[in-house]
């Protein structure tokens, strides 16, 4: 399965995550499908290098030609001026394979939770931090996952 061969990465390269986005809606236990993994990192120049170093190793590259480095003395810049809000990888040969950094959220100001999935264990935002990430944004998908989240409470 992509998401924990994505999480098993990360871990590995013992960098800081959670999962966000779709997926945590679904791992929370509401209904949601999605295709792409939406993760949060600590804002740092060391999560987004690392976070890029882990990606790369499972054949998922940057959509844009920027680095860790750029994202991280750039992201201001990108979020003004250029409407960045997540940082695109991509599997070239199987784009069903993506996944997003999202630059404008900071781990560090998340609860996450550990969600066991098998023999592994992911990181989750938890469930109030995604409500409120969910319910900054005017996303019609967004707000349907807020009413179904606000039902697991």
């Amino acid at each position: 399965m992509f998401l924990l061969k994505v999480a098993d990465v990360l871990e590995k390269s013992e960098v800081e995550y959670a999962i966000v986005g779709g997926y945590a809606v679904a791992l929370h236990g509401a209904v949601r499908a999605t295709v792409d993994i939406d993760i949060v990192v600590n804002i740092s120049k060391k999560s987004f290098i690392n976070a890029e170093i882990a990606l790369n190793s499972i054949d998922l590259y940057s959509r844009l030609p920027v680095d860790g480095r750029d994202v991280f003395n750039f992201r201001n810049e990108y979020i003004k001026n250029r409407n960045m809000i997540a940082w695109n990888f991509i599997n070239s040969t199987n784009p069903s394979e993506s996944v997003d950094i999202l630059i404008t959220e900071d781990l560090k100001k998340k609860k996450v939770k550990r969600i066991a999935i098998g023999n592994q264990t992911i990181k989750v935002v938890s469930l109030d931090d995604l409500i409120k990430m969910k319910g900054k944004s005017s996303r019609p998908q967004d707000m349907e996952d807020v009413k179904s989240l606000r039902k697991l409470k």
